[in-house]
């Protein structure tokens, strides 16, 4: 199909996107990478009347190291992600996480902000960024305002990015001395989203884990945080067997269901495999 029409804006900067915005109001959708945003334009569930394009915008790309953080332009594709080597010295999660995204056409092409700010429940980035404790910068009329993850997917495919505001910055903390961090995913065959994704973030002390974050994507409405787990494997031996135990925690903070990618034994079930590999890989980058 067709989409219907509507009139294309290139933003130059992000001070004219903004103004764009503000001018279209709800009649305007923001177009970053655009493969989740023309597909359903395509099917006119999404009909915008305007289009505003801010894939040139050359100060919303790039990756740095910024105060102990390491930060990533909204309109960075994945697979400049997935290259970078500051990005897998420091937080190896997230190349894990951006090399799987989708297939080739797709990292190419589609943007860490765009991801972001799509929220869709069985994107890769968002639990990623929820277990590593990222920091999400939203630019409006009033200026940047410093978004965390953990609070700025609120439910399926919705955020709390305010009315004119544009993601146009993800900074990441670097994890401290003895931690390590990985992502591990099992992908529709189709798509190449998650049917489940985990990520972890571990720290380690004198053989036992002093701290954890972990989150699930793809079977809940929104990356989750897996308390239970990280509360079951703070203070134990860092080893797999460890992390295999606190892993069976998995589905307790998942609103599971029966559908057509499996029973609810099936899920949580397999919420705890992948629950598992991240954990092991994170212990094993930590140098337990």
């Amino acid at each position: 199909m067709y989409p219907a029409s509507f009139e294309y804006h290139r933003a130059t900067s992000v001070a004219d996107a903004l103004a764009l915005m503000a001018r279209y109001g709800d009649d305007a959708k923001v177009l970053a990478g655009g493969h989740s945003l023309l597909p359903v334009m395509k099917l006119r569930f999404a009909s915008p009347g305007h289009l505003i394009d801010i894939g040139r915008i050359a100060a919303l790309s790039g990756i740095s190291a910024a105060g102990g953080d390491v930060a990533i332009g909204a309109m960075t594709r994945h697979a400049d992600v997935a290259a970078s080597a500051l990005v897998a010295k420091s937080v190896p999660a997230l190349s894990d996480a951006a090399a799987a995204i989708g297939d080739v056409q797709v990292r190419n092409r589609g943007t860490i902000g765009g991801s972001v700010a799509h929220a869709d429940p069985g994107a890769d980035l968002p639990a990623v960024l929820v277990a590593l404790g990222a920091q999400i910068v939203a630019t409006g009329k009033s200026g940047d305002r410093t978004i965390a993850a953990e609070s700025f997917f609120t439910e399926t495919f919705a955020t709390s990015l305010g009315a004119g505001e544009l993601v146009t910055q993800v900074r990441i903390p670097v994890p401290a001395a003895g931690s390590g961090c990985a992502y591990a995913k099992h992908p529709e065959a189709a798509s190449g989203y998650a049917v489940v994704g985990v990520a972890a973030l571990v720290t380690v002390a004198g053989g036992k884990v002093t701290a954890a974050r972990v989150a699930i994507t793809g079977l809940s409405s929104k990356a989750t945080r897996l308390t239970a787990v990280e509360a079951a494997l703070v203070g134990q031996p860092a080893n797999a067997s460890s992390a295999g135990t606190a892993a069976q925690a998995a589905g307790e903070a998942l609103d599971l269901y029966d559908d057509a990618r499996g029973s609810v034994a099936y899920k949580a079930n397999l919420a705890a495999v992948y629950a598992t590999r991240a954990l092991t890989s994170a212990l094993a980058r930590a140098g337990a």
